[in-house]
């Protein structure tokens, strides 16, 4: 069966390069286009897509409000963000998208996100999309401990706890888990205040480390320490910042 795809944007050469594109991949089927997002949700109901590419920035009705819109216990479809802008990926996926694409949208990259939408069936698209809008809508806390991380030109939500560290580097914040690195789609400060009261500490003005993965500290100085994590990564703290993972570790 061909993946039954829905474009909404609300400018129309952004729906006809999709849609171009779209027909160059097997197993889509164009099924439909909306440019606002009343109009999608209208569709959405009446003809039941497989997959909706949607923009976020509409007139009247945003991409956010257009998966807010969709009825619990109606038919949920796949969901893949189109933007021009890179500021929304934690929302996006939040809101439970599970693809995050940024204009203008190569032909391989909108494959690999048609391939990935088209591996979630219709009921497990139900599930977790009810679910991370749940998480969304009630539960700030989980919430805040989703992090996006972006790699080439593929986002992933990453669990806080898997985390060593963000480190920044200039304007770049990069991110450090066991087995990748990553960079992050927002400021070290933004990413300090989403976090909020947890088990990361800010050890520099460059760094937010992870006090579950916290290894050792050795004194340099009396006034620094050299701090390594699990996977070898060491930072230097100032016995000031220092403190503060003492206090996490009960030291």
């Amino acid at each position: 069966m061909p993946l039954r795809t829905l474009i909404v944007d609300d400018e129309p050469i952004a729906r006809q390069v999709l849609r171009e594109e779209l027909e160059l991949i097997d197993g889509v089927e164009v099924m439909g286009e909306a440019d606002n997002g009343a109009k999608a949700l209208d569709q959405i109901a009446r003809y039941r897509p497989d997959l909706v590419l949607l923009d976020l920035q509409m007139p009247a009705m945003s991409g956010f409000e257009v998966v807010s819109g969709i009825r619990r216990g109606s038919h949920m479809p796949v969901i893949v963000i189109v933007t021009a802008y890179d500021s929304y990926a934690v929302q996006a996926f939040e809101a439970g998208a599970i693809d995050y694409l940024l204009k203008p949208v190569g032909q391989e990259r909108l494959r690999q996100a048609v391939e990935r939408a088209s591996r979630v069936s219709g009921r497990q698209a139900v599930e977790r999309l009810a679910q991370l809008q749940e998480i969304a809508a009630h539960a700030p806390g989980p919430r805040a401990r989703k992090i996006v991380g972006k790699v080439g030109e593929e986002y992933f939500l990453l669990d806080a706890g898997e985390i060593f560290a963000f480190q920044a580097e200039g304007e770049l914040v990069w991110i450090t888990t066991a087995q990748k690195k990553y960079r992050a789609t927002q400021s070290l400060k933004a990413i300090e205040q989403r976090l909020g009261r947890s088990n990361f500490e800010r050890i520099h003005r460059n760094a937010l480390i992870n006090v579950d993965h916290v290894r050792k500290m050795s004194a340099l100085s009396s006034q620094r320490w050299l701090i390594t994590l699990s996977n070898d990564q060491e930072f230097i703290a100032s016995k000031r910042r220092a403190h503060g993972v003492r206090q996490f570790l009960g030291g």
